[in-house]
């Protein structure tokens, strides 16, 4: 969790005026419900093999598991919008944490698929809160000229999330001698890379409740008081007044927000709320989570042995977290728009080069085999892939879901937007391994084109935000 905090408050300096090093603090903290995501979605890469082994098995059964995460996350993000707007950011987050020490747990210890399937949708309850909460919460904490940096943290937060699950898998399957093999106290490896997930929900938890509420939900509940002393830390003593003015001037005079107030004339919504919507469908259809949920099985399936699998798929993590640090680099220099063009332009070749490798594969007893050729431009483009969508779609659609809607909607405005995104994101998990089974050709050709219209609706639809105070929105 801690490695992703030196590099981006390192990125970041700021006028004096303000409690800097504190904003950072804050943000970093909030954005570990990342860290819980970007674990959550990667710890079930080392696992799956084994999983598949033990309970044996079937791949709709093992879809199911793997995905119930998901479907959880969805129910956690399209709640924790109006959980958030009753109870505070922070109350919510700890209820993040406590719904993730709970999944790691159940997980590790399941003694069925279906115990492992519903201690995994647990998880995924808490990972969607998360997921809606961090990026919301550092939005309404962070200064306009900040924002696109500290909103970034959150990306961070998931690839460093994803690193660390990726390397605790390869640790613990390295010294078993596999993931199926049993490691400490009669559990099996892939056990223990469910309960290593306590660690990080405790830390989470308990920093949660160190840092303050949000500025403009103490407005919202007429605690102008407090709300001054937040605004003093990150604005400043001399802005501070105006701010909450300016604050309590957008909120209305209704502080309860629901669904109702997303009803607009465009297929029953908003049309900021569909942009929303389709930045998040288009984040999860380009397949970024093909790479992580299945990447081991998928290099073993090439010719890969399980360990140099495991090996590649944490160099592939480490690449994210780089290719992370050089878009909380340049998101408040060149822009959050120019950022998703670049990454649909390189992801649209990449996948379309993975497509051409994979389509032309030779089949041998149901799957793909690469030759020395094939095999270094599929790992090359495949990194390269994760470079770009590292550097522009992964942490770009968090900050503009963080900043583009009102402060009378942000909430539940983006509990909507998630729950899209993670519904997308199991859909295309739950469709993978039947589209492996027809060919990885097929899979691949689905996420270019993915590529290519993510390209098209950012040039028409989607509007920059670049240093935009959140009342001007």
């Amino acid at each position: 969790m801690t490695q992703g905090q030196p590099g981006a408050s390192a990125l970041i300096s700021v006028p004096t005026g303000r409690s800097t090093a504190h904003i950072v603090l804050i943000a970093a903290t909030a954005a570990l419900g990342g860290f819980l995501f970007g674990f959550d979605t990667a710890v079930i890469n080392g696992a799956v093999s084994a999983i598949q082994t033990h309970f044996h098995a079937g791949p709709l059964l093992l879809g199911q598991a793997v995905a119930s995460a998901l479907l959880g996350s969805a129910v956690g993000a399209f709640f924790a919008g109006r959980w958030a707007d009753r109870l505070g950011r922070i109350p919510v987050m700890v209820i993040a944490a406590i719904l993730f020490l709970i999944s790691a747990l159940g997980s590790g210890f399941a003694f069925s698929l279906w115990e492992l399937t519903l201690f995994r949708l647990i998880g995924g309850v808490g990972v969607g809160t998360a997921s809606v909460i961090a990026p919301a919460y550092i939005a309404e904490i962070a200064p306009a000229d900040l924002r696109g940096r500290l909103g970034s943290l959150q990306q961070l937060a998931i690839v460093t999330g994803i690193f660390v699950a990726l390397l605790m898998d390869y640790f613990f399957a390295t010294a078993a001698g596999g993931s199926s093999n049993v490691l400490w106290f009669g559990l099996a490896a892939w056990r223990w890379m469910f309960l290593a997930g306590v660690v990080p929900a405790a830390i989470y938890g308990t920093l949660a409740l160190s840092i303050p509420e949000s500025p403009r939900y103490l407005v919202a509940k007429f605690r102008d008081s407090q709300a001054i002393k937040v605004l003093n830390m990150v604005v400043g003593s001399r802005e501070a007044q105006a701010k909450l003015e300016e604050i309590r001037k957008t909120l209305g005079r209704e502080t309860r927000r629901s669904l109702r107030d997303l009803k607009g004339p465009s297929l029953g919504l908003l049309p900021i709320v569909w942009i929303g919507i389709l930045l998040s469908v288009f984040q999860q259809f380009v397949g970024i989570n093909v790479i992580f949920y299945y990447s081991s099985v998928l290099w073993e399936a090439v010719g890969f042995s399980e360990k140099d699998s495991l090996l590649i798929t944490v160099i592939t993590s480490v690449t994210n977290i780089v290719t992370t640090l050089v878009a909380i680099a340049f998101v408040d220099r060149i822009g959050r728009k120019a950022l998703l063009l670049i990454g649909s332009t390189g992801m649209f070749v990449t996948l379309g080069t993975l497509a051409i490798v994979f389509g032309n594969a030779t089949v041998i007893n149901g799957e793909p085999h690469l030759g020395p050729l094939a095999g270094p431009i599929a790992l090359f483009s495949a990194n390269i892939y994760v470079f770009f969508f590292g550097m522009s779609w992964g942490p770009v659609v968090w900050v503009l879901l963080g900043e583009m809607f009102n402060n009378r909607i942000r909430a539940i405005a983006l509990s909507v937007a998630a729950a899209a995104q993670w519904i997308a994101n199991w859909a295309i998990s739950v469709s993978f391994p039947y589209l492996k089974d027809v060919g990885l050709g097929l899979a691949y050709g689905l996420y270019t084109t993915a590529a290519l219209l993510s390209f098209v609706f950012v040039m028409k639809w989607v509007k920059e935000t670049k240093g935009r105070e959140l009342e001007s929105m």
